[in-house]
């Protein structure tokens, strides 16, 4: 158990948790600074071989990796080179199929980065040295079932420069895995990044299989690119288009069929089509966005969507549709934690990415119409337990000041809901939560196990910075559901990596 005194002091002051659960071995290793986290990708060089940083992370044995990726950066080794060589090695070695499971290894690159960006600039490293070890047991688990590497490129198929786009697009639309293949590649080496983003957000945002993994792909793997630079793309973006083609069983071509999953898309379309011209004026109003929330409760997909486009029309602002599909993945995760929910929270933090960054009008309506439309399909057929995340009464912390963040955390591990009215009550006298986000990311670092813990934190403690107060703290509340808490025993990744680099 983490001393409440000693946990806020460290939490607080950026440095070590606890004496108890030491990170300080990580200052041996040449810190990361933000702006070198940071920095726009076209200013970053790679050396002409990667090749071989990318052949020793998928040829070292997995008990020894992490000793030598850490000789390599006390010999200069860069933070951007290391996040390059693990996202190319997991693409190529591990197939995107289904779009989860070992393929978590490539999904929570660009959260393990995300961490790091928001971490003190002696513990940037423990995020990336955690996704190193999950590569290496996705690796040896699809070498054990199946062997695969990704193919070369047929270059004959490459379509010549200016039919390479409609070639993609047709290809995508018939479910064509070869022409996609062929089609992608002529793309990734003749289009401009922020064309291809258009185009794998809308087929991100397609269907519901792999429960959303396919939008949490191409935000993710657009993200990391932008990270570590676009001439890594062509074996980022094959990997894509071979995972957003993936059936799920399904005998019959999506294109010619009419399976649940691909009903909302079709639908929406349709939907789309209602929504009034100047949409993106509306007005904040938070008597919509409790409606929506309440449709999120207990209406359809079709249900969601179209009171979407109805409150569009009305001069409600996207900003508050937003607001309601955060907290409507929040209050999953308060009514049914686990895997489901945290992927209702991901999938929406991957949607409301793609949907501020994108330029197309109409992308930009289907991305917030399928991200209304898909809530209610997480949701299922569970039934509401009562306990909704906007009806939660803030509890004061019977500590005070900075020393309620270590009693919110020590209660996680002993009373989820407690701990979330707590953090309500905390955040009516601390309005600014960051000494809430700095422990949970720590403790992430210090005990979680597994690809989701960083999944789900990175989304969270990215998105609550883009709501308004009431919602924001709301969401934050309803993560205690979720994050990692003070009691829970220290992950044997710490223990191990503190004990390969003390040499």
């Amino acid at each position: 158990m983490i001393p409440r005194r000693s946990f806020l002091r460290n939490a607080a002051s950026a440095s070590l948790l606890a004496a108890g659960c030491d990170i300080g071995f990580l200052s041996r290793l040449p810190s990361v600074s933000a702006e070198e986290a940071a920095l726009e990708p076209r200013m970053v060089r790679f050396h002409a071989d990667i090749e071989p940083l990318v052949r020793l992370l998928e040829d070292t044995p997995r008990e020894r990796v992490l000793e030598e990726v850490g000789a390599r950066i006390h010999k200069g080794l860069s933070y951007r080179e290391v996040l390059a060589a693990l996202l190319l090695a997991g693409v190529r070695d591990i197939q995107p199929r289904p779009v989860g499971f070992k393929f978590h290894a490539v999904l929570v690159v660009n959260s393990a980065h995300l961490a790091s960006l928001a971490s003190p600039d002696s513990d940037r490293w423990l995020p990336i040295f955690w996704a190193i070890n999950q590569f290496k047991a996705s690796q040896a688990e699809e070498a054990k079932n199946s062997g695969w590497k990704m193919a070369p490129v047929d270059e004959s198929a490459v379509p010549a420069s200016h039919l390479a786009k409609q070639a993609f697009v047709d290809a995508m639309d018939r479910w064509d895995e070869s022409a996609a293949d062929a089609a992608v590649t002529g793309l990734a080496r003749t289009a401009g990044e922020d064309e291809l983003f258009e185009i794998f957000a809308r087929f991100g945002a397609r269907d519901f299989r792999d429960i959303g993994h396919k939008m949490i792909y191409v935000a993710n793997s657009f993200r990391c690119l932008q990270v570590i630079g676009w001439q890594h793309a062509e074996p980022v973006l094959r990997s894509l288009a071979y995972a957003l083609l993936e059936r799920s069983g399904a005998k019959d071509n999506p294109a010619d069929s009419d399976y649940p999953a691909d009903r909302p898309f079709r639908e929406n379309r349709e939907t789309a089509k209602k929504i009034r011209d100047g949409w993106l004026d509306g007005k904040a109003n938070a008597e919509a966005a409790a409606e929506m929330l309440q449709a999120l409760r207990a209406g359809s997909a079709a249900d969601t969507s179209e009171l979407t486009a109805k409150l569009l029309n009305g001069g409600v602002s996207p900003q508050s549709i937003a607001e309601a599909l955060f907290n409507g993945a929040g209050e999953l995760m308060i009514q049914e934690p686990g895997i489901i929910a945290v992927h209702a929270m991901t999938f929406t933090n991957a949607a409301q990415y793609a949907w501020r960054r994108v330029q197309s009008d109409e992308t930009r309506r289907m991305l917030l119409l399928q991200n209304a439309a898909f809530l209610p399909l997480y949701r299922g057929n569970h039934q509401d337990t009562g306990v909704h995340i906007d009806t939660l009464e803030p509890l004061a912390p019977s500590s005070t000041g900075d020393e309620a963040v270590a009693e919110i955390f020590a209660e996680i591990s002993k009373d989820r809901l407690t701990a979330s009215r707590k953090i309500l009550g905390y955040l009516k006298d601390h309005p600014n939560p960051a000494s809430l986000a700095t422990a949970a990311r720590r403790l992430i670092f210090l005990k979680g196990t597994n690809a989701h813990d960083y999944k789900f934190s990175a989304a969270v403690l990215e998105d609550y910075e883009r709501l308004s107060p009431p919602w924001r703290d709301r969401l934050l509340a309803a993560s205690a559901f979720y994050f990692r808490g003070a009691g829970e025993a220290d992950n044997e990744l710490v223990k191990r990596t503190r004990a390969a680099l003390a040499a």
